[in-house]
């Protein structure tokens, strides 16, 4: 079995020697390299390889948010995973926006750590329905108004069976709920996702649920009854 190659991205050292030393132990999981800043990131990627990168919001130079941004833009790039200390903030949420697969606090056990590095390589989003909820509810602010003509814009190149599955995502919905309510096969689900997905060129789940609560489609299915 080929191991999950990671990039611990944090200006604490002895945060990355307790990841390190935690991660050392998993036989499916290899570390390898280390940055310390933002800045450094893109080039330890192009020398590393890493399949997932584990990367702190708050660093001196460049801070993880731009990091990610940058790293995300790129061709082939490796799933990013934010470190935070924070439930629900606004920096995460501009993770997210820009790619993140998820994000784990930094007192999370170390098995459920582990466990987020093996799923987002995995392709699977390291976020629960709750968690999803409580970043959406935090976004909501003096910019509402804007993100939502702009949100309602992209919807509108959505179908109208791929517009409702992408609200059955945004209600944290798994591919085999949404098949039994939209009464389909999760094969056509996943095929749904998929040109979800690629229609409005977002990057994973996280990033369509956010899309679809800014473009209000959450409220309105709600006022709808479902």
């Amino acid at each position: 079995m080929t191991a999950i190659r990671v990039l611990l991205v944090d200006d604490d050292p002895l945060v990355r020697a307790g990841l390190s030393f935690m991660m050392g132990g998993a036989d499916d999981i290899e570390i390898v390299g280390e940055a310390a800043d933002g800045c450094e990131v893109e080039a330890v990627v192009d020398r590393t390889r890493p399949d997932v990168v584990l990367m702190d919001i708050r660093m001196p130079s460049v801070d993880g948010l731009t990091a990610t941004e940058r790293l995300r833009a790129r061709e082939d790039a490796p799933q990013v995973v934010v470190l935070t200390t924070f439930h629900a903030d606004e920096q995460v949420l501009r993770a997210l926006r820009a790619g993140a697969a998820g994000f784990v606090l930094k007192d999370t056990p170390p098995a459920e750590i582990l466990d987020a590095v093996r799923r987002v390589a995995a392709g699977d989003p390291v976020l629960s329905p709750t968690v999803t909820r409580q970043l959406m509810a935090h976004a909501a602010g003096s910019a509402a108004d804007t993100r939502r003509t702009r949100a309602r814009a992209r919807i509108a190149a959505l179908g109208e069976r791929e517009r409702e599955v992408a609200v059955a995502v945004g209600r944290g919905l798994s591919n085999a709920e949404i098949a039994a309510g939209l009464f389909m096969s999760v094969a056509t689900v996943k095929t749904h996702v998929s040109r979800v997905l690629a229609k409005l060129d977002l990057n994973n789940r996280v990033q369509i649920a956010l899309l679809a609560y800014d473009a209000g489609l959450l409220d309105e299915d709600a006022g709808d009854g479902h």
